[in-house]
């Protein structure tokens, strides 16, 4: 018997050996070859659902500007379209006070005009703002000047009212211009 392991036996179990090691080896190549080619596919799969996802946005970015673009051209529409009716009176009221003679009739047509427009536009959510014998406040008043009074309570409040303050809806659109005592 041959005690040396070089023999014929030997040599087949070493290369039985070999033939394992790299059959486990290029099975694991195998395996990340698979791997590999999965996660190209799932990376293809995320760059597609990408593009579209950025695409919709796009699309409705563009979408979204041309409607608010819409919308503060037509914003207006429905004021101008219930003042035009004032307008109207306000043509027949200047008729009349062209050709009429008598004032007192003109006038009282004149202030239903007046009366007209005011309800008009506070259907529409418009409210003038009291200020008068009101304390005076930066956040809605203008000071346009201030006067000396002899009541100390008049002291730091609006006494007169140069132009009106209004809300829109209960924001504030325009500041009044007041004159404060002082």
């Amino acid at each position: 018997m041959n005690m040396n392991n070089h023999g014929p036996e030997a040599s087949e179990d070493m290369n039985t050996d070999e033939n394992i090691a790299g059959t486990t080896h290029l099975n694991e190549m195998g395996a990340q070859d698979e791997e590999l080619d999965r996660l190209k596919e799932d990376l293809q799969e995320q760059k597609d659902k990408y593009l579209r996802l950025f695409a919709e946005f796009d699309n409705y970015r563009k979408r979204s500007a041309r409607e608010n673009l819409e919308l503060r051209q037509t914003a207006g529409k429905e004021v101008i379209a219930s003042l035009l009716d004032v307008l109207d009176d306000c043509d027949r009221a200047e008729k009349q006070l062209l050709v009429t003679e008598d004032i007192g009739p003109a006038k009282e047509g004149v202030q239903l005009v007046f009366s007209k427009l005011r309800s008009t536009l506070q259907a529409r959510g418009l409210k003038a703002m009291v200020s008068i014998n009101t304390d005076f406040d930066v956040e809605k008043h203008e000071a346009i000047t201030e006067i000396p009074v002899q009541d100390p309570a008049l002291k730091g409040k609006v006494i007169d009212e140069i132009q009106k303050g209004y809300y829109l809806n209960d924001k504030l659109i325009r500041h009044a211009k007041v004159v404060v005592g002082n």
